[in-house]
């Protein structure tokens, strides 16, 4: 049952944590505008262009920065009511901390459920935009910008290499396919070099196409003007697809859960290791739970203290455990991407330990 207290408990942490969102919303755009403040005017950004960048930059800010908001609504909420003796008048009345946790927990997991939405959502199509006007205006990851140069292992004994792929016609140009016996793979049976290669009705068709046979002990060698994919005998099944190519230049913040899961089959169809984006894919989802492991943080600090005692200090160490988790977070994400830890285990890790750790501190400070 809804009482008074859980109401007023959720109408002041709803408005801390607006507050301390925007605050750093703004903090963040104007850290970031001062330090990119040279490249727009180098490269003649209006402010409209400015105002448009930033636009779609506030769902990525808002993403990373939602947990350290929560957790400064669990402080100032629960602190407020230490240091006017609320807190004593809750137990007095015979709640435990427990049920006093769960008007905290409910709107977290509120939050939870959000930003699952959110990140999924919201923030890859939004930080599309952002790294387009970044790549295409302000020179960065211009490493990734053209689809030049590119290296598919389509099976476990096939690469496909593309010198040039032209997303507007879905065609590549300069393509050479190479099959090499499965059990050695520096022995190359068959190559196939076309000048151009182009997704015609769900298939791939190669243009002005050299095919050589290498299983014998002379080369043999036929010349195609054009020649679908599949026509070609000694060759695996081409499991390539022209979304698949264009993902390549993508970042893991520009894809949905969706398209970051396709991804990683395609690449496992093509025999690849697949740690690194299955880490990806698993840490989009815990960092959601964040929210529920900074209020369990929150609430085993402040009402641990007493009355107007420690609070500021606790601030700085919530603050402190929450810069730690993020770095925990990148650590155990580092051990994951080298495989020497499971992708799951890697994504949910960090939320495991230090909700534990909170739960342990809350039992230890208030029993």
């Amino acid at each position: 049952m809804i009482t008074q207290i859980d109401k007023y408990i959720v109408i002041q942490f709803v408005k801390n944590f607006l507050f301390a969102l925007l605050c750093f919303i703004l903090i963040f755009i104007l850290v970031d505008l001062f330090e990119n403040l040279d490249k727009f005017i180098d490269n003649n950004f209006s402010f409209l262009r400015v105002a448009n960048y930033y636009f779609y930059f506030i769902p990525e800010i808002i993403r990373l920065i939602t947990p350290i908001a929560v957790l400064l609504a669990t402080l100032f909420t629960s602190g407020r009511m230490v240091n006017f003796n609320e807190i004593i008048a809750v137990k007095n009345a015979g709640i435990s901390l427990i049920r006093f946790m769960m008007p905290f927990l409910a709107v977290g997991l509120l939050i939870t459920g959000l930003s699952m939405y959110f990140n999924n959502w919201v923030v890859p199509e939004a930080n599309k935009h952002k790294i387009f006007i970044e790549r295409n205006y302000l020179g960065k990851n211009k490493n990734i910008v053209g689809l030049n140069k590119l290296y598919f292992q389509d099976s476990k004994n096939q690469l496909v290499l593309i010198d040039e792929f032209k997303e507007s016609d879905t065609a590549a140009n300069r393509v050479s396919i190479l099959l090499y016996k499965p059990d050695s793979l520096n022995h190359l049976i068959e190559r196939v070099d076309a000048a151009k290669m182009k997704w015609q009705n769900n298939r791939w068709v190669l243009y002005k196409a050299a095919e050589r046979n290498f299983s014998t002990e002379k080369e043999v060698l036929t010349n195609y003007d054009s020649i679908p994919a599949s026509d070609f005998e000694g060759l695996n099944k081409l499991n390539l697809v022209p979304t698949q190519i264009t993902r390549r230049q993508l970042k893991p913040e520009e894809m949905n859960y969706s398209e970051l899961q396709d991804f990683i089959v395609s690449l496992k169809k093509g025999g690849q290791d697949t740690n690194r984006q299955l880490v990806d894919f698993y840490s989009k989802v815990s960092f959601s739970f964040a929210s529920i492991v900074v209020i369990i943080f929150g609430i085993s600090i402040s009402t641990g203290s007493t009355r107007r005692k420690g609070l500021a200090l606790q601030f700085g160490i919530s603050i402190l455990v929450s810069f730690i988790y993020l770095g925990f977070v990148k650590i155990s994400q580092s051990f994951g991407y080298n495989g020497d830890l499971n992708p799951v285990l890697t994504a949910w890790l960090a939320n495991f330990a230090f909700a534990g750790f909170g739960m342990i501190n809350l039992y230890i400070k208030n029993y």
